[in-house]
């Protein structure tokens, strides 16, 4: 096996696997993936592949790959553990990295909590996408359950880096079956590039409780950027302030959409242990676990 090393982390409960694939020239493969997921052991959401840097100024290109093999824009959760990992290796705590969404820079914090700057968030129907034209993105023509009293209706839509759908909601938001709508959702035919899909219920004006289905995920513990796209949209809607607390399954998530227009997260990155890995086939073998 060509082994790779590799870190088992969690953000919030979000599921990371961090891949250091820096001086190859391959990559961590789909079925690799699949099959690291398969394995109760290595079941994440996201795997975040450390590659050589690509643009002078960063450190690093980092790649994306969800549970099912699938790649993604970005993951706010998986960059806190990202820069956690660089931290402790090189004893630094800013760094800027590319991504398919571009480039965000991020930094651990003297309390040991690591902020990301997620970049701009994407508003028009084209950019998010949408497959069809919606003049206003705070609220588009989609719901789930009878037309008359739908179960989900109208929810604000944004890209941070990936799309996003926030539903809106007054009760409680366990009350809702997400595992049985979130699939659907995800997979409707507005989203050419599949979405995430959040219900939301705001408590204060700083205050958001938050639960995602994952685009190529699935239930998550806590996805960084629906906890982005739920404080832009509610700003956007006059249901939120533009910085509050996202509370998501995981525990909390501080979330603050700039006047500059960018949306910074930040949050806590867990070390549980590592091991190596064959990018290639997904075998994998534990090394040790966190101090």
């Amino acid at each position: 096996m060509s082994g790779v090393p590799f870190l088992k982390m969690n953000g919030l409960g979000n599921q990371i696997i961090v891949v250091d694939m820096r001086g190859r020239a391959d990559r961590v493969t789909p079925a690799a993936a699949i099959a690291i997921n398969a394995t109760p052991g290595t079941k994440f959401d996201q795997i975040m592949a450390i590659h050589d840097s690509r643009t002078p100024g960063t450190v690093a290109y980092i790649d994306i790959i969800n549970s099912d093999g699938s790649r993604a824009q970005a993951c706010g959760n998986g960059m806190r553990c990202v820069v956690q990992a660089l931290t402790a290796e090189q004893g630094r705590q800013a760094f800027t990295f590319e991504t398919a969404a571009g480039i965000l820079f991020g930094e651990e914090q003297p309390d040991g909590l690591i902020t990301v700057d997620m970049g701009t968030p994407k508003l028009a129907w084209y950019d998010i996408p949408l497959a069809e034209e919606f003049a206003d993105t705070r609220k588009i023509e989609l719901q789930i359950g009878p037309i008359d009293a739908p179960v989900l209706h109208s929810p604000s839509v944004a890209s941070m880096g990936n799309p996003q759908a926030t539903f809106w909601v007054h009760d409680d938001v366990w009350n809702y079956a997400l595992d049985r709508f979130g699939p659907m959702l995800e997979n409707h035919p507005i989203f050419p590039e599949r979405a995430n899909i959040s219900i939301a219920q705001v408590l204060a004006p700083d205050r958001i409780i938050l639960r995602t289905w994952e685009r190529g995920a699935g239930l998550t513990e806590a996805c960084g950027t629906a906890a982005c796209a739920a404080v832009v949209n509610g700003a956007r809607t006059k249901r939120s302030a533009r910085a509050a607390t996202v509370t998501v399954p995981g525990g909390d998530l501080r979330v603050e959409w700039r006047a500059d227009d960018h949306v910074v997260l930040t949050g806590p990155a867990e070390l549980e242990w590592t091991g190596t890995l064959d990018p290639a086939s997904g075998a994998w073998v534990r090394a040790e676990a966190a101090a």
